[in-house]
């Protein structure tokens, strides 16, 4: 693999987990943007967006993003970077975007499961249920939109990982 891969999908999908499994499979770089954006920031994201807004801290997202995009690196994105037609675009020409699609119940399953405290403001100040279905039904098209292939992410990270590498070495014998 010598062009990145951008994982997209909401929060809970798997992201982070799938991604720095699969950058071990494939001997790759893993890098996830928002970790990189609050490591490089000093602030939290909660921070960020208290302090200077929701378009600061998207601005913030487009430069990680072009910042962290290199050859042989596999890159979890924060879930709202569709958001931007820039960064859909930037992706797409870039490298290959996976979308980790799952359902409403898996996504709050995992957030409730796995709370990660302050990482993220809620987006809509709804019961976390609620919130999810309302992200995602607002989300999906542009993530659909964005992916050149699209994982079914309510599996085990080992599961999806495999479902990924299969999708790409059909790409690549197409």
């Amino acid at each position: 693999m010598t062009q990145p891969i951008f994982l997209v999908g909401p929060r809970g999908c798997g992201k982070s987990t799938v991604g720095l499994e699969l950058s071990r499979v494939c001997h790759s770089q893993f890098v996830d943007t928002d970790h990189w954006l609050q490591t490089h920031a000093g602030q939290s994201i909660a921070e960020i967006v208290e302090q200077e807004g929701w378009a600061s801290f998207r601005a913030r997202e487009t430069a990680t993003l072009e910042a962290v995009t290199a050859p042989s690196t596999v890159i979890a994105t924060g879930g709202g970077i569709i958001l931007a037609e820039y960064n859909r675009q930037f992706m797409r020409e870039k490298g290959i975007v996976i979308y980790l699609c799952a359902p409403v119940s898996t996504l709050v399953g995992r957030l409730e499961a796995f709370p990660e405290e302050g990482q993220r403001p809620t987006l809509t100040g709804k019961p976390i249920s609620e919130e999810v279905s309302e992200v995602l039904a607002e989300r999906d098209a542009l993530y659909r939109e964005t992916a050149h292939h699209v994982v079914d992410a309510s599996l085990s990270p080992e599961q999806v990982v495999n479902s990924i590498v299969t999708a790409l070495r059909l790409a690549c014998a197409s």
